[in-house]
């Protein structure tokens, strides 16, 4: 594993190829409140570019920008709703499309309550996963080495991910449904920014 720190952007181009896993690390898991702290971006090659974003940060990032409103990369997330969420509350950036792992676990593994990435990793790849750090402080002027590795470690299997639960959403004749979730995604997520949930639109009362 590679690991490489950026600061307040991707301090050079990228090739990320035709698809970049991504994720995100906040003080919380509310947008309006929470500032995002780092950015994590993958080719799934084994390195891991980390985005760090200070307190005072104007989130200009022109190259990372470039890369999440890229239409013809597929931006490889794990519980997206989140994700896209903070992204286009600091970066203003579309990221479709999208492929969500938690998603297409909760559709093709059903035998199963378990679809954190933690679990994912253990039952689809054997590895084991320490989350030790998700509830560090993020907003430090300085990460810890054990920060950045559980950081990283948080996009380095998405690929792997994907070709496992594809294979399965394709076994089960669920990938069509699957990828109508995916294209809602960014609805949800600006559903959630704007002050509605998909759960109260779609409730009785």
């Amino acid at each position: 594993m590679k690991i490489v720190l950026h600061h307040d952007d991707l301090q050079h181009d990228v090739d990320f190829g035709s698809m970049v896993a991504v994720d995100t690390e906040a003080l919380g898991l509310n947008p309006h409140r929470d500032r995002l702290c780092v950015v994590q971006l993958s080719a799934g090659d084994g390195t891991c570019h980390l985005v760090k974003f200070g307190a005072n940060s104007p989130y200009d990032a022109p190259r990372l920008k470039k890369v999440l409103n890229d239409k013809k990369i597929i931006k490889l997330f794990h519980f997206a709703r989140f994700d896209v969420a903070i992204l286009s509350r600091y970066l203003g950036v579309d990221c479709a499309p999208i492929y969500c792992t938690k998603i297409a676990s909760k559709l093709a593994r059903t035998y199963t309550d378990r679809h954190g990435l933690k679990d994912l990793c253990s039952a689809l790849l054997g590895i084991e996963l320490s989350k030790q750090e998700q509830t560090s402080d993020w907003g430090a002027p300085t990460l810890t080495e054990s920060q950045k590795t559980y950081a990283a470690t948080d996009v380095l299997h998405l690929h792997a991910l994907k070709e496992k639960l594809e294979e399965m959403l394709e076994r089960e004749g669920r990938t069509d449904l699957a990828q109508k979730c995916f294209e809602f995604l960014p609805t949800c997520s600006d559903l959630d920014l704007k002050g509605w949930t998909v759960e109260t639109l779609f409730s009785h009362k």
